[in-house]
Formats: C-alpha cells, structure tokens, sequence
C-alpha cells in the first residue's frame, strides 16, 4: 500500500460497521484503507493502482472474534499458547485467502470503500508491535 505518515489511523481504519459478525473460530479484520491522495501536492494514485494494493493489503484491525476462535475444537479449551490477538490489535494477515467484502460509506463529504475479511483464527500471521501505517505491502 502507498500509505505514510500524513494519513491518520482513523483515515486507515475508518470507524465502518461491517455489516457482519464472525461464527465459530473465525476473526473478522478490517483491511487498511487505501489513501486517495499520496502527497500534500495532490498527487492522485491511479485507480488501476488503488485496486490492487487494495486487495493485496495485509495489515488490518481485530474488529471481532468468533465465540470458539483460538480454542481446541474438541474440548473449548483456550489454546496452550493463549489468545493471538483481541479486539482492536493490528495484525499481518495472509495476502491471499479470506473472505472478503466492502463496504461503501460517505465520511464528511468524502466517500470511500471499507474493506473486510474472515480468516480462522489459525491463518492470523503476527501481530503489529509499531505503527501499522509504518508497514508497506510488497505486491
């Protein structure tokens, strides 16, 4: 993604209901938002561009956790290792795979797309310890 510094976490992860909630041991996660502009000159990304760092992104936000994620199917019990990530982490998540959707909204005049995904809570690669914006995707 062409994402730095001049665009906030509320910009990269606006506040969106995603119109869904997660079943069973799946982890709903809001992907980084693509910026509309990527300089204080106004330079405009190109569309073709936007598209696919769009759906290639792979750093998002915990909005949801399934009732039976990170639990051993046979006995509830919570995973040895513990709990990956909570509500309001950032995390890395696979490039490819999930179940993803968008969400069209209009934010002080701007409108844009919130996109979403469903991933097992097995798939959940890392959690962000620094600033997500500070994390490039490599498409």
């Amino acid at each position: 993604m062409t994402l730095d510094a001049e665009q906030t976490l509320a910009e990269a992860f606006p506040e969106i209901d995603p119109l869904m909630a997660p079943y069973g041991a799946r982890v709903l996660v809001q992907l980084r938002a693509v910026k509309e502009r990527i300089t204080s000159f106004g330079l405009l990304i190109p569309e073709e561009t936007k598209e696919t760092e769009k759906w290639n992104t792979m750093i998002g936000k915990v909005l949801a956790v399934g009732p039976i994620a990170f639990k051993k199917r046979d006995t509830m019990e919570p995973w040895p290792e513990g709990v990956w990530c909570k509500v309001g982490d950032y995390v890395r998540v696979p490039k490819w795979g999930g179940d993803r959707w968008e969400v069209d909204f209009e934010e002080g005049g701007v409108k844009g797309k919130a996109l979403f995904t469903f991933f097992n809570d097995h798939e959940i690669i890392g959690k962000v310890t620094g600033d997500p914006r500070d994390i490039k995707a490599f498409i």
